[in-house]
């Protein structure tokens, strides 16, 4: 009788745990369900979508100064190695 006690037991502690963890993920994906709308609301807005893109351009032009930075250093490093 102990053991079927204790076994209905430990499964109540862990159907309670799964319970916490599926509500965590449930409001995470609320979260992010309302994030994604709120962004593509955004997206309507002609302001909003021309910063985006602007920032995405800075982004990009800052990666190109980067590797062309990175470049001019490696050519440089061949150059004095001779």
């Amino acid at each position: 009788m102990g053991f079927f006690k204790k076994a209905f037991g430990d499964m109540k502690k862990s159907a309670k745990a799964q319970h916490e963890v599926d509500k965590a993920n449930f409001d995470a994906v609320k979260a992010e369900s309302k994030a994604n709308w709120e962004e593509a609301k955004a997206m309507g807005r002609p302001e909003s979508r021309e910063a985006l893109m602007q920032r995405e351009r800075d982004e990009a032009i800052a990666a190109a100064n980067k590797r062309t930075a990175e470049a001019q250093e490696r050519i440089d490093a061949a150059k004095n190695s001779k």
